[in-house]
């Protein structure tokens, strides 16, 4: 059964609603008319608001003249064809209203606000028998025709039903699957807030343990930084006690130098004197002075490879190699571990376990990963003298806390 003929009627409306509609677009706000509507000398209409818009535009005077003054009219051009509309004193509101035009503006939201299942009720006819409605439902064809059809048309040997029974069960139907379809896009749409959820606590804990490494690896350049300060403190100081011991030399010559400089000059003075008498009256203590310059011992200097500071140079080969293999943790931590990472106090946690990881043979686990160091005297440097008493427990109880995994690869980073 086609029924496409009783839906002929419903576009050709259709088509001139709309055909009507274009008719009541105001020129200016491209709405349809909004009451009250005017009309123009040129037969064009406006909305009101939107007349007294253009006319404000085209006389920005009008309005600031005194109350007390009875204003004189003005013109603009209709925004339809430039047609030049002249106004008295009263402004638009002198115009004309259109009252067929809002009539019809009335009719068509009528018209508009009717349902549509409503109008195709109205309209479905048979396109067999026009002046039949169609009111029944073919099982076989699936598909609606009306009584006629059954009896006498395509449909007499099918079997029917009711349309409003049909129409009920296939509603029903479809309500069914509308709400398992809106069941099913809750489930998913709980399992993408779900999943939301997760990225966001991945981002929230990924910036947390990010947070967490950039503190450990402050901590590690704190006492990296201090023990540096301390190591070159003790250079400085070496430093500045063999340079003022030879400099205190150097001043020591140079007094001797300077002395003898001058008892050079005496003696040459004192060659150069022509008178014998003169001469014999002052030679005999010029000798005695040049034979005491000549007995000053000055042996006294630095010993070869005193300006030698190798002595301070370091070995941090086994360090940067403990700082290579720095790993992430891979068991869990414990509630105590949780709960100190979680207050921010990270460095008391970290000195706390550290602690606790000390036992009596601890030296024995570290001391063959320590590698001597020279100190200033020439002496070694055991593992506590190089990097501290803080240094030395922190790379101990390191290298326990790896004995204590298994010996497995890499230090731990918490």
């Amino acid at each position: 059964m086609n029924f496409a003929v009783g839906l002929k009627p419903l576009l050709a409306e259709a088509r001139n609603m709309e055909s009507l509609e274009k008719q009541l677009i105001c020129p200016i706000c491209l709405e349809m008319f909004t009451k009250p509507v005017v009309i123009l000398p040129c037969q064009h209409n406006l909305c009101r608001k939107c007349a007294n818009d253009v006319f404000q535009a085209s006389n920005p005077l009008w309005q600031s003249r005194g109350s007390s003054a009875v204003p004189s009219g003005g013109r603009f051009r209709c925004p339809s064809c430039r047609h030049e509309v002249v106004l008295d004193r009263h402004g638009v509101y002198g115009l004309q209203r259109n009252l067929l035009v809002e009539n019809i503006i009335d009719i068509y939201k009528q018209e508009s606000a009717r349902p549509l299942h409503a109008k195709a009720e109205q309209h479905l006819m048979c396109e067999e028998h026009e002046d039949e409605r169609i009111n029944i439902y073919c099982l076989r064809c699936e598909a609606p025709t009306c009584s006629l059809c059954k009896v006498f048309g395509a449909h007499k040997d099918c079997e029917v039903a009711p349309l409003p029974a049909v129409y009920q069960r296939q509603k029903s139907e479809l309500s069914d699957g509308i709400a398992m379809l809106v069941a099913g896009n809750d489930r998913i749409q709980a399992i993408i807030t779900q999943m939301e959820e997760i990225c966001h606590t991945i981002e929230e804990n990924g910036r947390r343990q990010k947070q967490h490494l950039g503190l450990r690896f402050d901590s590690l350049y704190s006492i990296l930084e201090e023990r540096k300060k301390e190591l070159l403190q003790s250079i400085a100081r070496e430093q500045e006690a063999k340079v003022q011991l030879v400099r205190g030399l150097i001043r020591q010559y140079g007094d001797h130098l300077e002395a003898s400089s001058k008892l050079v000059e005496s003696a040459i003075q004192a060659m150069e004197e022509p008178q014998m008498a003169v001469y014999l009256q002052h030679s005999k203590e010029l000798l005695k002075k040049i034979t005491d310059m000549s007995k000053v011992s000055m042996s006294s200097r630095p010993e070869p490879g005193y300006e030698n500071m190798d002595h301070f140079s370091i070995n941090v080969d086994y360090v940067a190699e403990m700082l290579r293999t720095i790993e992430f943790q891979t068991e869990p931590l414990g509630e105590d571990e949780v709960d100190a990472l979680g207050d921010g106090s990270e460095a008391a946690a970290d000195e706390d376990r550290l602690e606790s990881l000390e036992a009596p043979d601890a030296a024995e686990d570290v001391g063959p990963r320590q590698k001597p160091a020279s100190s200033p005297h020439g002496e070694t440097l055991t593992g506590t003298e190089v990097g501290g008493t803080q240094g030395a427990r922190s790379w101990g109880a390191m290298g326990q806390r790896r004995h204590l995994m298994g010996g497995r690869r890499g230090w731990v980073c918490r």
